[in-house]
Order: C-alpha cells, then structure tokens, then sequence
C-alpha cells in the first residue's frame, strides 16, 4: 500500500483518487479551495463534474496542502494545465527532494511553449516528475470501465513501480521512456477534439471526421518527431489513441466546445456552456507557435487558431483545408517507377 495525495478535486483528479483507493492505496485528495474541501466532505459527491459518483469515505479530503503533502509517497498533480504553474509554485516549498509527481494535465503553455511536465520541473527542480496519459474520460474511470493508459518517466525503475500503483483490472498501464512523445500526443489531441467537434457541429459526417482525426494524427507526429519525440509514441495510447476517444466521445469537452461554435457559438460562449476547463483552447496558440518555430506544416492547427481568435467561420475554414495544393499522403516512400516525391 502507498500513501499518495491527489492535487486536484476536478473530474479527473477525483476519479483517479478512486481508481487508487479502490486499489488498496491510502489516499488524500487536495482542493486549492478550502470551501470545495469543505463541500466535497459534506456531500461526498461533485454533481457538476461526476454525477452520480460517490468518493468513497476512505478517501481523506482536504484544503490544507501542508496537510497533503505530509510525506507522501507520490503526489498526483491534476489541476488544469492553465493552472499548473501557479499550483507547483504554491506548493514548490512543501515538495521533499526526490519526490515522485505525477503529472496528468494535457497542454502546453502559450508563452513559454512548455510541456506541463517541463512547467512543473521549473517550479519544482527537486522534484522527479513523470506522467500518466492516454485515452482515459474520467466519468468512465470514475466507473471502473476498462481503460487503458502509458506512464512515462526519466528511470524505467521509476515508470515500472508507477504502473504497479495505477494498474489494475480495469485500469491497465503500459509503460514508456518517451515522456515528450506522451506530453505532446495528450495536448495536441485537445486541439484536433475542437475541429472534429466543430464539424460535427456543422452536421458534417464520418467521412469529415476519419479525415481530421487521420491528418491530425499526422500533423502531431511530425511536429512531436522535429522536436525529439519518438514517431511509435503517436501511434500508441497517449497519441492516435487518445485523439480517437477526444474526437469521438460525448464525454469529450474539447469536442463538445468545438461542436458548439460550429453550431455557431463564440468559443467564450461554448466554454462557458461547457462549465469546465478546455484545454484545448489553450493549448492551441502554443501548437501554432510550436510549428512556426519548428517550420511544420500544421494546416488543422492553423485553421482552427483562426476560428477561435480570428473571427473565422468554421465552414470556411473547412473549406480552405479542402482546397489546399495536392499532396502526397506519404512522401517518404518510393515509387514503383523509380521517380521520387517532390
């Protein structure tokens, strides 16, 4: 058994403090908002975010992070990637040297272009900071559906005895060393979830949206390979198959913000009608910064930063990717003619 804190209380946070409860584990759930702590204790259940989950009365809830953070053996970091920076340096004086966090938000920071996992580092250098990511809805884990996910760390020592925490018969967790391949796959997915949604939104087809979820695909990877990521890794859990489930699901925030404004919402106006954080609104001036550093072409990333901040309307912007100059879908393999792809 571990002892391991939880900092988060939102959808995801709390339904990993359950998968690791009901694993045998002694687990504390941390809310920056004592108020929230308080709530949360009362009713034992978060309607808004998990409806119909009860948070077992083994699980110790609480405001106080001196109090959370008193010798854990992991500490799982779960707020909103737009928050992490702020939260690891509130809780930076607090984390003992050597201490295993795991990260599982999904972004990247938009004036820095930093992974979480490198945010976190900054703020707390005496930290080990590892991830957990994949395709993984909350309201399904929080359930105990069959789910599976990958942990990444910088010791495989270290990815193995995370996999032995999180695992079990619902949950399974495979394991790889490639945690900038894990980072991008899980914040540039965000970003794709939104034009897939919008076309949905749009009353656009399957054939629409294999199309935006096979090119994105693509778009990730080549970016995530120019920045030293590992190609194998999109085409893994926290890559195609995590950008399947955020594209395709009802659970999906980042799709069901995207669906809004192709019903024609503003993007303030179909986040505040989602009532949770959409990262992938915020990760997505990062993922254009990204490509334009790394010269990548990204044309759904490019697209889908005009709808939301400027101005543009989702069919035409639909319209463009489809008028696009030819292309090949793949230019590194050869022709049985001899001739080579331009």
């Amino acid at each position: 058994m571990a002892k391991i804190s939880v900092m988060g209380t939102g959808s995801w946070g709390t339904a990993l403090a359950i998968l690791l409860h009901n694993n045998g584990h002694q687990v504390m759930l941390w809310s920056a908002h004592p108020e929230k702590a308080a709530s949360l204790n009362q009713t034992r259940e978060d309607p808004k975010k998990l409806p119909g989950i009860t948070i077992p009365d083994g699980i110790v809830i609480t405001g106080d992070e001196k109090t959370a953070l008193d010798s854990p053996d992991i500490v799982v970091f779960a707020s909103p990637s737009a928050y992490m920076r702020a939260i690891s340096k509130r809780l930076s004086p607090l984390i003992r040297r050597g201490q295993i966090i795991v990260n599982v938000a999904k972004g990247v920071e938009e004036n820095t272009l930093m992974p979480v996992c490198d945010i976190i580092k900054e703020e707390i250098p005496q930290a080990d900071v590892c991830v957990l990511s994949g395709p993984s809805h909350a309201e399904e884990v929080s359930r105990g559906l069959p789910t599976t996910c990958v942990v990444s760390a910088r010791k495989k020592e270290t990815a193995e005895y995370l996999q032995g925490l999180f695992m079990s018969p619902v949950f399974r967790v495979y394991t790889t060393p490639d945690m900038l391949g894990v980072e991008l796959g899980g914040a540039l997915k965000n970003v794709i979830a939104l034009a897939a949604g919008t076309a949905d939104g749009l009353g656009y087809g399957d054939n629409t949206k294999a199309a935006l979820i096979t090119r994105g695909i693509a778009e990730m990877a080549r970016l995530g390979v120019k920045m030293g990521a590992k190609l194998e890794t999109f085409a893994g859990l926290s890559g195609i198959g995590d950008l399947i489930v955020t594209c395709a699901s009802v659970h999906s925030r980042n799709r069901r913000a995207g669906y809004l404004m192709g019903q024609g919402y503003t993007m303030k106006q179909a986040m505040d009608e989602v009532q949770m954080v959409v990262e992938g609104v915020y990760s997505a001036k990062a993922a254009k910064a990204l490509a334009e550093k790394y010269d990548v072409e990204m044309p759904i990333i490019t697209e889908i930063n005009k709808v939301l901040f400027e101005g543009k309307s989702a069919a035409e912007a639909v319209i463009d990717l489809m008028v696009r100059d030819k292309k090949v879908e793949t230019p590194m393999l050869p022709w049985e003619d001899g001739q080579k792809t331009n």
